[in-house]
């Protein structure tokens, strides 16, 4: 008798946009995951399975994946299918850069220790400038490198790492952080493009009501 695949398993928090990325992947890809939810205020025993204490983490039998980054690429070349990048060289890279800013020039700002810290430091009020100005800086140099090539969704008609990446941003900016979008309703937009089509997008849907 064949043994028994076991599942993944996903470390997650259900306020995490890196977290939310890695769940849309695995709902995109069809793949059966067990949802691990972790609580930021007791998390020593997740300290075990990343030392750095930050979701998501996955573990894949003996394998351990942290930063949500590693495990999107990860997954990809272990389920190809669907593919999260183009074959398109220069869409490729664009997906690279989008992702980047990102998880490097928005996520890391708008972080709940580093708001905490500012307004310690300062008050609340320098605090959402502080967070409104990383996440308007980041959405304006999104909207630069996506005119090119926006479809129905960032870098075309095909969900690729660049949303992945963008909807959960996109998502939070509104919702946690009560971002006008109103500036950006023109329909040349690319993110304008972007939030459509990921409104229609049931696989979005599906991995935020993880919580």
């Amino acid at each position: 008798m064949a043994e028994k695949k076991e599942k993944l398993k996903l470390y997650s928090y259900w306020k995490s946009s890196c977290s939310h990325r890695v769940r849309i992947a695995l709902t995109l890809k069809g793949i059966e995951y067990e949802y691990v939810p972790v609580n930021p205020l007791k998390r020593d025993e997740f300290l075990k399975i990343n030392p750095m204490g930050a979701v998501p983490a996955l573990v894949d039998g003996d394998v351990v994946v942290s930063d949500s980054l590693a495990i999107i690429m990860y997954l990809d070349e272990k389920y190809p299918d669907p593919p999260l990048l183009p074959r398109d060289l220069h869409k490729r890279a664009v997906n690279y850069q989008a992702a980047s800013i990102v998880f490097s020039g928005i996520q890391p700002y708008q972080n709940t220790p580093v708001a905490r810290y500012i307004v310690e430091k300062t008050n609340a009020e320098e605090k959402t400038a502080w967070v409104n100005n990383a996440i308007t800086k980041g959405f304006t140099a999104l909207e630069d490198l996506l005119v090119s090539c926006t479809g129905k969704y960032a870098t075309g008609d095909e969900v690729y790492l660049a949303d992945l990446f963008l909807a959960p941003q996109i998502h939070a900016a509104i919702n946690r952080f009560q971002i006008n979008m109103d500036y950006r309703s023109h329909s040349s937009k690319p993110l304008t493009h972007t939030v459509h089509g990921l409104n229609t997008f049931r696989e979005l849907e599906e991995a935020l009501s993880e919580n």
